[in-house]
């Protein structure tokens, strides 16, 4: 349901229901695309509009109701559902920022939002990885690419081994040059990481090269083996990523789930961790190893290195795949 006059109606004219106009708006503000995007900031809107019709909420079903009292009231929930520990600080802030989002898009404005979700929830969201990865066990990652291609999600089973072997996001997996990195893995050793990258951070001004062992190579082949007739990477020449990644890859995340993969950003906290011991000799801080305490200097290299493999090149953000140091 497009709105296409004005926002004068319930619910700023997307309807009776609350959950239902919350989720019409995003996929408006979003012009059908951004699929994990749009379920994502609709299933916490959702946790919102659950709030507002239990005993603790306002009851409301019109947005038009909805204002910063509002969303102060549901903050100091969220703070409460923290302090008892049902709810990690993260979460909490996702959620803050999905209403924001949210009511943005169902109103055209920003008058009514919650300005710092950090500030309204009296809680610093910390990026430190205190969870060991899934993904790290390679036998059990083989298990799992065995039974995407027993569901013939060859290309599926393709994203994981790249973003396992290389690091690679999920977008850039998908997206990536397979024949320039299969002439750069044969004839340099090595790889560099420029396709579907984030933040515009690619080309001659922001190489990332990564070593492209045989572990990497094999990857490649099995990549390039999939990839549709006439394509450079994994998407079909008249399929679009959005098309790909809604009728393709969504799919296929209940087999991760059930082969105990939280998700695709899991396989480059793995090989973040599998490259820290192999650059330092010690295993990673979030799998129990000491190796900053036993030599500073290494620790920092290593993640330096680290960073610059996975696109951020911000050593501080490496402690979000291989833990802190104290």
């Amino acid at each position: 349901m497009t709105l296409i006059s004005r926002r004068d109606g319930r619910n700023f004219g997307y309807g009776r229901q609350l959950n239902y106009a919350g989720s019409q708006a995003l996929k408006d503000l979003f012009a059908g695309g951004h699929f994990a995007t749009v379920k994502a900031h609709s299933d916490r809107w959702h946790a919102f509009v659950r709030w507002c019709r239990s005993e603790d909420g306002p009851g409301y079903n019109d947005a038009r109701q909805i204002d910063r009292q509002t969303l102060q009231d549901y903050a100091a929930y969220l703070r409460h559902q923290i302090q008892q520990g049902e709810l990690c600080i993260a979460t909490a802030q996702n959620r803050l920022s999905s209403v924001n989002r949210t009511l943005a898009a169902l109103r055209g404005d920003q008058d009514v939002r919650i300005a710092s979700p950090s500030q309204a929830l009296g809680q610093q969201r910390s990026t430190v990885r205190t969870r060991a990865p899934d993904g790290q066990d390679l036998q059990l990652v083989q298990r799992l690419v065995e039974a995407l291609g027993e569901q013939q999600h060859d290309r599926v089973a393709a994203i994981v081994m790249l973003a396992r072997t290389t690091g690679m996001r999920l977008r850039e997996a998908i997206l990536a040059d397979l024949p320039r990195l299969h002439r750069e893995a044969e004839h340099l050793g090595r790889i560099n990481i420029q396709d579907g990258t984030k933040g515009g951070r690619s080309g001659a001004f922001a190489p990332r090269w990564v070593i492209a062992n045989e572990e990497v190579k094999v990857t490649l082949n099995l990549a390039r083996k999939v990839s549709p007739a006439g394509s450079r990477n994994l998407v079909a020449r008249k399929e679009s990523y959005a098309v790909f990644l809604q009728k393709t890859v969504l799919p296929a995340r209940k087999t991760l789930h059930k082969h105990g993969l939280k998700g695709f950003h899991e396989l480059r906290a793995a090989y973040a961790c599998e490259r820290y011991e192999q650059l330092t000799g010690h295993i990673s801080p979030v799998n129990g190893g000491q190796g900053y305490r036993i030599d500073r200097v290494l620790d920092q290299q290593a993640r330096q290195q680290i960073s610059l493999e996975l696109g951020h090149n911000r050593i501080d953000i490496v402690s979000a795949y291989i833990g802190g140091r104290l």
